[in-house]
């Protein structure tokens, strides 16, 4: 049983060095740590933790954060997203990047993978014969080691890609035998995935033409929410789209994002 003072050591450490509010989380937080800590043989939270606060960029302070977050997603999950990025975002890019022929989107809670390959079999659908011209791999980042290494992988159940359209499931998967179907090389080359801790300073050198920021800040305090996307509207180029959860919602008191439809945000156009 975790005791008052062990939970709190734990919320108090997610919280700082992830953002990650865990205070109402109990449950989760002892069923899925209890489990974890007699499997590798500590005596208690007490020992774990001082193992993990000795140090954070080591392999338990990984593992705590692998078995606290909740990764639940699917190819095409709120595919209306999908739909206007194709009717309205490309277009608009196709246009307005004519010369450089350099898109910039960041899938940045990408946890098992299947939301940057829908982004990218979406991209090269959509340019077809021109899209050798053009440089539109995504940038998938997620704050797990774990569903990094299953989206890198690239292995998915018949049933989790039967929402896709059978061009693309026959174009950019492989039967592995039995239920298994593997994410063919060519759509792999077009995603790039990294771990990354949305909490720390932003490394990068270009701005992004389009953000997907779904089903993660939930987790977040409104403070660390709104801290957040002033980063990411930082890191945009002008008129550029961001897509949040359609369960979640930003307060336009609070950001410089210009409301679109629900969930949808831009970047004012200079």
């Amino acid at each position: 049983m975790i005791t008052d003072r062990e939970f709190i050591r734990i919320v108090n450490y997610v919280k700082y060095h992830y953002g990650i509010d865990l205070s109402q989380k109990r449950t989760l937080v002892a069923g899925r740590l209890e489990n974890y800590l007699v499997r590798n043989g500590y005596s208690g939270y007490d020992e774990y933790m001082g193992k993990v606060e000795s140090c954070p960029e080591g392999k338990e302070a990984k593992n705590l954060i692998n078995v606290l977050t909740t990764n639940h997603t699917y190819f095409m999950r709120e595919s209306i997203h999908f739909d206007y990025m194709k009717k309205v975002v490309l277009p608009q890019l196709k246009v307005k990047e004519a010369g450089e022929k350099d898109l910039r989107i960041w899938s940045a809670a990408s946890s098992t993978g299947e939301e940057p390959y829908t982004l990218a079999m979406l991209l090269m659908d959509y340019f077809g014969i021109e899209h050798g011209a053009w440089d539109t791999k995504v940038l998938a980042t997620d704050v797990s080691t774990k569903v990094l290494e299953h989206a890198t992988r690239g292995v998915y159940l018949k049933e989790q890609i039967e929402p896709l359209p059978d061009k693309w499931k026959q174009r950019y998967f492989r039967s592995m035998g039995g239920d298994e179907y593997k994410v063919k090389d060519e759509l792999k080359s077009e995603v790039i995935f990294r771990q990354f801790n949305l909490m720390n300073p932003f490394p990068f050198r270009r701005r992004f033409h389009v953000v997907f920021l779904r089903n993660v800040m939930i987790y977040f305090e409104d403070e660390t929410k709104y801290q957040l996307i002033e980063k990411i509207y930082n890191h945009m180029e002008p008129g550029g789209y961001l897509f949040i959860g359609t369960t979640e919602s930003l307060d336009r008191s609070k950001t410089k994002f210009q409301y679109v439809e629900p969930s949808i945000y831009r970047k004012q156009v200079m």
